[in-house]
């Protein structure tokens, strides 16, 4: 049989500041792989018809503060 280390994960600091969650960004940053560059394609508006939301989430996002509380 292996003996696998483990290692726990960093304790969430759930009353923590911005300082906190700095220092949990960057420990993270290492884990994710970002392109180089990422170019939008431009759509033409007229491509852009047909949309729809069903009428729950409209209510959901209608609800919802533009800024938070």
């Amino acid at each position: 049989m292996t003996n696998l280390e483990v290692h726990a994960p960093a304790p969430a600091d759930l009353e923590g500041g911005l300082a906190s969650l700095i220092g949990d960004c960057a420990r993270m940053a290492p884990h994710w792989a970002a392109p180089d560059r990422i170019t939008p394609r431009p759509v033409s508006p007229s491509l852009i018809h047909g949309v729809t939301v069903p009428q729950k989430s409209a209510r959901l996002l209608d609800a919802m503060s533009d800024y938070g509380d």
